[in-house]
């Protein structure tokens, strides 16, 4: 799996990628903390021309455990802490379907990536996708972006359930590992 940063995209998962993740869903701003490190690598990828995208699912909507307005408010507390370190989240795209409404945008479908190809009209082939979950990773190939995996949230448990299908994986202890170690070390952003 190569990257590709010309397009200068990068995509992320949220729950266990840039937040702390549970099992008992993120159902309030209050519950929402980021991971160390996380809000900080954001800033450092727009500081290098990177635009950030989010894809999510937040299938807590659709089970009632919060509202369309609550996901908002976590969404807004999420994006306060990028503006404070100076970073920007460009576009958040979410999936609030449950597994049982068979909709095409809940990953490990690949709906929302092209939804945000169609409206960057751009193609996402190479471009970073980070996530912690086998079906992140499933979702970005749908679109021929390169899944990156981190072990933090349901990272661990993924790489042990699919360690011979992660061998050619790209595979972060952490979002800002990710970033530093795969994304700002490319040599092509050093020959601008």
């Amino acid at each position: 799996m190569s990257l590709n940063i010309d397009n200068r995209i990068v995509i992320l998962d949220r729950d266990g990628v840039i937040n702390v993740d549970s099992d008992q869903y993120i159902k309030s701003p209050e519950e929402w903390r980021p991971i160390p490190g996380s809000i900080e690598s954001i800033a450092k990828l727009n500081q290098a021309g990177f635009r950030v995208f989010v894809i999510t699912n937040q299938s807590g909507v659709a089970r009632e455990y919060f509202s369309i307005e609550t996901l908002h408010r976590i969404h807004q507390k999420m994006h306060d802490y990028v503006d404070r370190a100076g970073g920007k989240i460009e576009g958040i795209l979410f999936c609030p379907h449950g597994p049982e409404d068979h909709c095409e945008c809940r990953k490990p479908k690949s709906g929302l990536f092209e939804e945000l190809e169609k409206t960057l009209k751009l193609s996402l082939k190479g471009a970073p996708a980070i996530g912690d979950s086998w079906r992140d990773l499933e979702a970005s190939s749908g679109v021929e972006a390169t899944p990156i995996l981190v072990k933090t949230g349901k990272g661990m448990k993924t790489l042990v359930e699919n360690s011979e299908a992660l061998q050619t994986i790209l595979v972060a202890d952490c979002l800002a590992e990710a970033v530093d170690e795969f994304i700002l070390s490319d040599p092509g952003l050093r020959e601008e």
